[in-house]
């Protein structure tokens, strides 16, 4: 198993948050250690905020990407919410595409859509 402080993990991790670097104004970026693998997570900056959550497990050579809505629950409490997720992702390219993918909106999206199949497709 590669250590987490290994300077290949260092070095990965580095270059995935400073390509982020650009959404810094509209993200808080946070970057978390487990026991098997690494998080980096980028909470959005507004009134109706998402969590996104980067994950790579320290025994697989792919990411996964998962958005959350968060709601607060009686006002004290904040409640995550799965909207969307991608797992299997192998390239540094593709991980960073999917990423501006889902920050531009495509998990709102597929949400909406979800919304609107349940609602409106099944009516006779």
């Amino acid at each position: 198993m590669i250590k987490k402080f290994s300077p290949e993990i260092q070095k990965e991790i580095e270059g995935i948050i400073k390509k982020i670097q650009l959404w810094k104004d509209l993200f808080s970026i946070k970057l978390e250690f487990y026991y098997d693998g690494w998080a980096i997570f980028l909470k959005e900056k507004n009134i109706y905020p998402r969590c996104i959550v980067i994950f790579k497990s320290y025994e697989s050579n792919q990411f996964s990407i998962k958005s959350f809505d968060i709601y607060l629950q009686n006002y004290k409490k904040e409640e995550y919410h799965e909207i969307y997720s991608v797992e299997n992702i192998k390239f540094h390219s593709d991980l960073i595409m999917e990423l501006k993918d889902v920050i531009y909106g495509k998990d709102l999206g597929n949400q909406v859509l979800q919304i609107y199949k349940k609602h409106f497709q099944n009516k006779d």
